[in-house]
């Protein structure tokens, strides 16, 4: 993917309020069902032929006998607490993060954009979809996209996100977050699948590194069902691994 792609990308991932509706006014309406569902979106517009033609695309069914077993380097969440930005984008619940927030893999680097929400999972493990995932955007300093993809399975309440499950706000109408920090979402393990693909959602670009965590957390039915009030799928289905290799940390 060409460097001005994926710093477009990167920028339309952190629009929000005003500046998203304007952009999302200028574009074909794409959702989960009907006649803008995945099935349809590289026909939408001619932006989003990868969505169709990239042979690396994202989300994937992990298998975990076939994952390959590497050296990864550990990642490290250099996460700060501080303000955030919950927003409904007509498509999830987003939230934007201040600069300071960072994703460390040896000597790569790269600035935490937002995260945002899906339901059910859209990575499958074994087949097995998760009642829902985090997905969090980063950026490197040469515009390259990094996700951590964060599952959850129904338990307890989840705690650190009861601020903003009990504020899902409505599309078009953002909620300030006086003090968030990302770092208490992840789980304790960071042991992780990863792989190349791409964005999940149109223009469907490729080139983004993918690092799904092994171990879920939590979130609570009423946690769940909060959502699904506003969301009750969305949920890209899994794409052909087309020869990819997935690794594991050992």
């Amino acid at each position: 993917m060409k460097r001005t792609n994926i710093l477009a990308v990167g920028a339309m991932l952190a629009l929000s309020g005003a500046a998203y509706a304007q952009d999302h006014a200028a574009h074909p309406h794409w959702g989960y069902q009907g006649k803008g569902d995945p099935a349809h979106w590289a026909d939408l517009e001619a932006a989003n032929s990868a969505c169709k033609l990239s042979k690396e695309q994202s989300p994937i069914n992990i298998e975990e006998r076939n994952a390959k077993k590497a050296p990864l380097a550990p990642l490290a969440f250099n996460y700060a607490a501080g303000t955030a930005e919950m927003v409904n984008n007509g498509h999830t619940v987003q939230l934007n993060l201040p600069p300071g927030s960072m994703l460390k893999a040896g000597d790569d680097s790269a600035n935490l954009l937002q995260f945002h929400f899906h339901t059910p999972s859209e990575e499958k493990i074994n087949g097995v979809n998760y009642p829902m995932v985090a997905h969090f955007v980063h950026k490197t300093a040469d515009g390259k996209l990094s996700v951590v993809a964060v599952l959850f399975k129904e338990g307890a309440e989840n705690k650190t996100l009861a601020p903003v499950f009990d504020a899902l706000p409505a599309e078009g109408k953002p909620v300030q977050l006086a003090s968030f920090n990302p770092a208490d979402v992840l789980p304790a393990n960071r042991a992780y699948f990863k792989f190349m693909g791409s964005l999940t959602t149109p223009p469907c670009s490729d080139g983004v590194r993918w690092q799904v965590l092994r171990t879920p957390v939590e979130l609570s039915k009423k946690q769940l069902a909060e959502f699904h009030k506003l969301y009750k799928m969305n949920a890209r289905p899994v794409q052909p691994l087309n020869g990819r290799v997935v690794e594991v940390s050992e």
